[in-house]
């Protein structure tokens, strides 16, 4: 009797031995699979944002009211983004403060390195057109249609007190 309480006693040690076991190697799996993903989502968190730093975006202050894609827009602060990776896709232009956003889709793009972005416009009259919008990578040529600069003028023209003197003798 005291023979077989001894050898279940070491039958049982060495069960408990190997659920010790079993429990230590799966703490050590469970570890590794956690720094496995910890990796992982730094990974992702990293190229999420070297992605938004290759985007393109600028940030312009405009004094003056402008006109873009047949909207006008009034002064403020916008922030020029691309729509998606490729800059084909067209540009966004956007304003937080005016609560206000426009698409605009270039006529044509060009791949120039620039020292500074910068938005040019084409003035008429007393308006003034967004025709081209320069990042630090490409130059956006953007379509003014010339019915609308016409247009623009001709309202100028009309709005323009009549100058001269007419005189009686």
């Amino acid at each position: 009797m005291f023979k077989a309480t001894l050898a279940q006693s070491n039958l049982e040690r060495g069960t408990d031995w190997q659920q010790k076991l079993k429990r230590l190697k799966g703490e050590i799996v469970k570890k590794k699979y956690a720094t496995v993903l910890i990796a992982f989502i730094c990974f992702l968190v990293l190229s999420v944002a070297a992605t938004a730093q290759t985007r393109n975006e600028i940030v312009v202050t405009l004094p003056f009211e402008f006109v873009v894609s047949g909207k006008t827009l009034p002064a403020g602060t916008y922030t020029v983004s691309r729509l998606a990776d490729g800059k084909f896709e067209g540009l966004i232009l956007s304003s937080y403060e005016n609560r206000t956003s426009v698409f605009v889709h270039p006529v044509e793009i060009e791949s120039v390195s620039a020292d500074k972005p910068q938005l040019s416009f084409e003035r008429v009259g007393e308006r003034k057109f967004l025709s081209k919008i320069q990042t630090a990578n490409d130059v956006y040529n953007i379509s003014v249609s010339r019915s609308v600069i016409v247009e623009a003028a001709a309202r100028s023209r009309d709005n323009r007190p009549a100058s001269g003197s007419s005189g009686s003798n």
